[in-house]
């Protein structure tokens, strides 16, 4: 694959918004992100909010892991028995992630980097296990599902520590600027570019958010340790955002499911998570 990215064929008009809403986040964060498609926002939660994650989120995965092994080659998609696994719209099955949803940290970086009125837009668990010698390739979150606007927020929460030895996350400082990019499909999951000597690591701690745009390209690494690695993904989009894909003929998809993909700010204000 050429190292020169090619637009996404959607993608014909795209101008990155600046951080919208100051308040927050200090200055030289909002900047950073502005420059860079991502930060580190250490400290978001406590070891011990973290632990009663783990605690919740395990059996869920555990049913992914049991599922996977009654598929052909014990994979699905991009998922990979005792490698690989997704366990997605968590919110949905748990209020105790409903509520990590709208923490106040999580609000803080939406409102000051989406703008007033934000939906959770995707949620899921990501478990990358012990010896698993495989990369999940460069790729933007965009690239995955069209979204319009295509600027939404992953918020990439550690539930472990995380570091080139286990998968932590590697970006692209600055790509975010070009808006969603063309991608193709590999056997490891969609990929918009091989490799770049511009990438940079961002090891994290448990309960620290590494926070990057759905147009920073970003990869990570094998887990080439005794231990899975273990992550909380939660994506925010702007109240409004539809999914376009080349069969919807104009109609593209609002993104408001009530049960995960609710409101968590109205004019700049936290909204109630549903019961």
């Amino acid at each position: 694959m050429s190292e020169t990215p090619t637009l996404h064929p959607f993608n014909d008009a795209f101008a990155w918004r600046p951080s919208p809403v100051a308040g927050r986040l200090s200055a030289e964060q909002r900047e950073r992100f502005d420059r860079d498609g991502f930060l580190l926002y250490p400290g978001a939660f406590s070891s011990s909010q973290i632990a009663e994650v783990i605690r919740t989120i395990d059996p869920f995965e555990k049913k992914v892991e049991d599922f996977l092994k009654t598929r052909e080659g014990g994979r699905l998609f991009i998922a990979r028995a005792g490698e690989i696994t997704f366990s997605t719209h968590l919110v949905a099955q748990s209020r105790l992630l409903r509520d990590m949803s709208a923490a106040p940290a999580i609000l803080d970086l939406c409102h000051d980097l989406i703008g007033p009125d934000v939906r959770l837009y995707w949620d899921q668990a990501v478990y990358k296990k012990p010896g698993n010698p495989q990369e999940f390739p460069f790729h933007q979150d965009n690239g995955y599902t069209y979204v319009e606007p295509q600027q939404y927020l992953t918020c990439w929460v550690a539930l472990t520590d995380t570091d080139e030895s286990n998968g932590c996350p590697w970006v692209l400082p600055g790509w975010h600027r070009r808006g969603t990019l063309q991608h193709e499909a590999t056997d490891l999951g969609w990929r918009c570019v091989a490799s770049s000597p511009e990438a940079v690591a961002v090891p994290a701690r448990a309960g620290d958010i590494v926070v990057f745009s759905s147009l920073t390209p970003h990869r990570t690494g094998p887990n080439q340790t005794d231990r899975v690695r273990k992550s909380y993904i939660l994506q925010y989009a702007p109240d409004g955002a539809r999914v376009r894909t080349e069969a919807d003929r104009g109609r593209a998809g609002l993104q408001d499911d009530p049960g995960r993909q609710y409101p968590v700010l109205r004019g700049g204000e936290p909204v109630p998570v549903p019961a």
